[in-house]
């Protein structure tokens, strides 16, 4: 598995398919944050809405990095097709559990924000919920199950305006709604983890259905 990852992360170095997810949060970050103060929950909440986008996209990039005919000859390499994408996904979520880092630490360096442990704790929860639903979204929409790119594309689209935008649709926009209206992270913190817990069986069903789906087809 190790080295399975390695060889993923080596591959999306290489194409630089990475830089355009990164670069968009990482200017929303600069835009959103520089300069600003007062609670950190509501900040907290744009920077894990801007990572679920960003993970979906970057999710789809890594899970399309090998073309069919590449990805067979990892798949026979590694013995099971399962093992790669397990890989495929660990590494998109580790792609986005850096990101969400880098959200969580950004505002607390380019503003002055009023900071407790509690809202910490909420940022870091938000952020990896975050990072888990996007990761599922994008394993929906990559070329594992929707092999057309403009099909995929749509699909992306509609999952991520669903995610942010259906009122009470978990686990993002209760997330992204409780967080932007409080300045009290502890109020927030039990809401986050359920969500967060939401957000790892979202991620867990998308990788079935990616496999089943991928399985059927190979």
């Amino acid at each position: 598995m190790i080295a399975l990852v390695r060889y993923t992360v080596a591959v999306l170095l290489h194409t630089q398919r990475h830089l355009a997810p990164i670069l968009l949060f990482v200017a929303f970050l600069a835009v959103s944050t520089v300069n600003g103060e007062g609670p950190l929950p509501p900040v907290y909440a744009s920077s894990a809405a801007a990572l679920f986008v960003c993970t979906v996209w970057l999710t789809a990039v890594v899970l399309g990095l090998d073309a069919p005919e590449q990805r067979a000859i990892v798949v026979i390499s590694a013995g099971r097709s399962a093992t790669v994408l397990a890989a495929s996904v660990l590494t998109a979520l580790l792609a986005g559990t850096v990101l969400g880092a880098l959200g969580l630490v950004f505002p607390l360096w380019m503003g002055a924000y009023d900071v407790g442990g509690a809202d910490l704790v909420l940022g870091a929860v938000a952020e990896l919920a975050c990072a888990c639903a996007g990761t599922a979204a994008g394993v929906l929409c990559s070329r594992l199950v929707i092999p057309r790119p403009g099909h995929a594309l749509v699909a992306a689209l509609a999952l991520t305006g669903a995610f942010l935008l259906t009122r009470g649709f978990p686990p993002v926009n209760p997330l992204i709604q409780a967080m932007s209206t409080t300045s009290d992270a502890s109020a927030v913190l039990s809401l986050a983890t359920g969500m967060l817990g939401v957000a790892a069986v979202l991620l867990a069903s998308a990788a079935a259905v990616a496999q089943y789906v991928s399985a059927r087809r190979d």
